[in-house]
């Protein structure tokens, strides 16, 4: 101290660098520092959003109001529709383009699942129009699903969604930090989401209890997290957030009038424990908007515009609030839109361990293999398409950054406990007339990939179709089927170009027929999309009719063998009412023997193929066009084999096809070549009227001359009515022939076996 004194007496220069030290050390003196702090900062800004079903599309809304207020968010917590619309949003969206993107979405394939018929192959989609009704069984009980749906439409959509953030495993590091809140099912407990798949973790959070199954993260069973927090103020506190904005769009509880249904008992169940604690969290909220959403429910998102219109409503109502925070604090820039990624590099591919499927079964089924681009569509259709098996109760995925900038498809997968099925039918139509179909399918009999599946027909004609298939993806896979068929009808062709009637004095004939076939077959994949097969068939064809004069009412009593081979495709949306797509099926037969009990038989090939376009042209209204011929090769054919048209509404077997303004088997013919225009007006959902005109010439060997090119010989016209019930297509068809000048009027019930 005494030498400070000394210098500070000391005039000149010593005494200038003393007076500065000290001026320094006391700025940066404890009391300067406090001081100092006590500068406003500008605080952070956390958005929580609750959950709600379809009554969270009200956040878009509210969103709508802050960009347009210039209100920086710095971080979002959410829970169930909460943390979809806000995990988006933390990825990068602008409110408006989620308005769009919701606005665009299929409903009806969020809230269950929906199988498009395209990611069926040849075998499911028969299988799956066939039947009515399927119920699963284990050690004979009867089996209940986790959920109604598996959710997959909305885990493909998410994920083609943030694919821009797809690598990164920890949402602090996301355009806007985020987390969302999930319950494990098994323990009760809260779980809390802030890093791993952003689309896997927004949809754990909002997976409904019976809605949708849950979902497996990190060894914990997950559902909605709004049983358990539906409002996740503290933990977005917790990130570091000064100022609350929350948006609760979450029931109070209704009383006994206003519990009309499954989803909002359910939701008024979950909601039981939250609206208590939410008394408490809406006073710690510095803006609290509560959008008007009474009137919806859960599942009300066919009105999702109006409800993002109430939230929008709702946020204007405290708006001077909004322009408080966004006039005290510097306003956001105008948020550059997030482009959409639309494609991917798939490096390699990873699945859980299976019991009962090979791996290239899945990857059969995805139709994509690693080491090639695919867009999100084809990843869509690939997991679409292992859905279709039925053979997997829950699929989700993970992508994953491989070390060559690639993306590892990492498929989670949980076969299916359910590996037999009772499966039941029911159809009418004129020519098999009723029956009731029992079928037992059985998955994994033999074999990995394998099923097992007998259908037995009783009503008026008894038939029955075995199938034992053994499906190895894109390899080769096996077959061997066995059915057989049987019916009485008066028919007004004997097969043969009228030969049998002229020696028998009679123009028609009640016929009582029967086909016993078998089937041995392999068939693969060709580039991805076309079935292409082979196989070898072994046939027993009986026709006998008590009208004849002879002694012997059997007209034929033989065994035929053959080689056959298929190139088939079809990308019809449906099979009975399609609206898009097209299909294609060439054929051919080779027959090589026969015990030949009408002493006729020579060696003989058929041909055959059709295709088919199905075109909308207006709202409501599709062109199908179709088209169709064969032949046969051979110096003698049998004609048993031939061509027969006439009738509609039944399974096609042998080379019998339908032909409007003709009855039942009217018809026939070694060789033909037929057309159908058809147009379908769907008057209203699942309800059709549609108008069709056919036209065809068939006879023996047309094609050896021009005869096929001429006027058409075989013209019908048909108009009717169809509605796709639960046991299948219900059909009123009637039709006339300007040759005939016959009326005929058609009526069939449920799907065609």
């Amino acid at each position: 101290m005494h030498a400070v004194t000394r210098i500070l007496a000391q005039p000149g220069i010593g005494r200038i660098c003393l007076l500065c030290l000290l001026t320094i050390a006391f700025n940066l003196s404890p009391n300067t520092v406090q001081a100092q702090d006590t500068i406003p900062k500008k605080p952070k800004i956390g958005l929580v959003l609750s959950g709600g079903g379809a009554k969270g599309l009200a956040h878009i809304g509210v969103l709508k109001v802050i960009e347009e207020a210039g209100i920086k968010i710095d971080y979002i917590g959410g829970t169930s529709m909460g943390a979809i619309v806000g995990g988006l949003y933390a990825s990068g969206y602008t409110a408006t383009q989620l308005d769009s993107i919701f606005n665009n979405t299929d409903y009806d394939a969020v809230i269950q699942d929906f199988i498009p018929r395209s990611s069926k192959n040849f075998y499911e989609k028969a299988n799956d129009e066939r039947y009515a009704f399927a119920l699963p069984f284990n050690k004979f009980k009867i089996g209940i699903p986790t959920a109604l749906s598996k959710g997959l439409y909305n885990y493909n959509m998410m994920t083609r969604l943030t694919a821009n953030v797809r690598h990164e495993r920890d949402f602090k590091k996301l355009p806007i930090p985020f987390l969302c809140i999930a319950t494990d099912i098994e323990t009760g407990q809260e779980v809390l989401l802030d890093h791993g798949f952003l689309a896997q973790s927004i949809l754990a959070s909002g997976a409904f209890p019976s809605l949708y199954s849950p979902l497996v993260i990190d060894g914990k069973y997950l559902i909605d997290g709004g049983v358990i927090n539906n409002y996740p103020l503290d933990e977005v506190k917790k990130m570091g957030a000064d100022i609350i904005i929350g948006v609760d769009v979450q029931d109070d509880l209704k009383d006994r009038e206003s519990l009309k249904d499954a989803t909002r008992i359910l939701v008024q169940i979950s909601n039981l424990q939250m609206i208590q604690k939410m008394q408490e969290k809406k006073t710690r909220t510095d803006v609290y908007i509560r959008p008007d959403v009474e009137q919806y429910s859960v599942i009300s998102f066919d009105k999702g515009t109006e409800i993002i219109e109430v939230g929008k409503k709702a946020a204007l109502s405290v708006i001077e609030q909004l322009n408080q925070l966004s006039s005290n604090y510097q306003k956001q820039k105008t948020i550059v839109p997030l482009t959409e990624r639309d494609s991917l590099y798939v490096s390699s591919i990873t699945h859980t361990q299976l019991e009962n499927y090979t791996r290239a079964y899945i990857i059969g089924k995805l139709r994509f293999k690693a080491g090639r681009k695919i867009s999100f569509s084809e990843l869509k259709q690939g997991i679409e398409n292992l859905n279709a098996t039925q053979n997997f109760g829950s699929i989700n995925y993970t992508l994953e950054k491989d070390n060559n900038g690639g993306d590892r498809i990492n498929l989670n997968l949980t076969e299916n406990p359910y590996k037999a099925f009772l499966k039941l039918g029911l159809h009418y139509d004129g020519l098999f007339k009723s029956g009731i179909l029992v079928n037992f399918t059985q998955k994994k009999m033999l074999f990995k990939n394998d099923i097992f599946s007998t259908d037995v027909v009783l009503g008026d004609n008894f038939r029955y179709n075995l199938d034992y298939y053994v499906d190895n993806g894109f390899y080769w896979s096996f077959g061997i089927k066995s059915k057989f068929t049987g019916f009485n009808r008066n028919v007004t062709t004997d097969f043969s170009q009228g030969v049998l009637f002229t020696s028998e004095d009679v123009n028609s004939i009640n016929v009582d027929f029967s086909d016993f076939t078998n089937q041995i077959y392999m068939q693969t994949v060709f580039i991805q999309k076309f079935v292409v097969a082979g196989g070898l068939e072994y046939k027993h064809l009986k026709l006998k009719s008590e009208t004849l004069n002879t002694g012997d009412p059997v007209i034929e009593n033989s065994d035929y063998w053959s080689a056959f081979g298929y190139l088939k495709y079809d990308s019809f949306d449906n099979k009975y009412f399609p609206k898009s797509g097209w299909y294609f099926n060439g054929d051919i037969q080779s027959f090589f023997y026969s015990t030949d009990y009408t002493n006729t038989y020579n060696n003989f090939s058929i041909l055959k193929a059709e295709a088919g376009i199905a075109q909308k042209l207006f709202n409501r209204t599709t062109l199908n066009i179709q088209t169709e011929g064969g032949l046969t090769i051979g110096e003698q054919t049998v004609p048993f084999f031939n061509f027969v048209f006439g009738g509609y509404g039944f399974y096609p077997i042998n080379n019998f096809k339908p032909f409007y303004g003709y009855d039942f088997l009217s018809f026939a013919g070694n060789s033909y070549v037929k057309a159908l225009f058809q147009l379908d007006y769907e008057i209203f959902k699942k309800n059709h009227l549609n108008f069709s005109a056919n036209f065809a010439n068939a006879g023996d060997k047309i094609f050896e001359s021009d005869e096929w090119l001429t006027k058409p010989s075989f013209t019908g016209y048909g108009f009717g009515y169809g509605l796709e019930s639960i046991f299948g297509p219900i059909e009123i068809k009637h039709s006339w022939s300007p040759e005939t000048k016959d009326h005929h009027t058609w009526f069939s019930v449920g799907f065609w076996f």
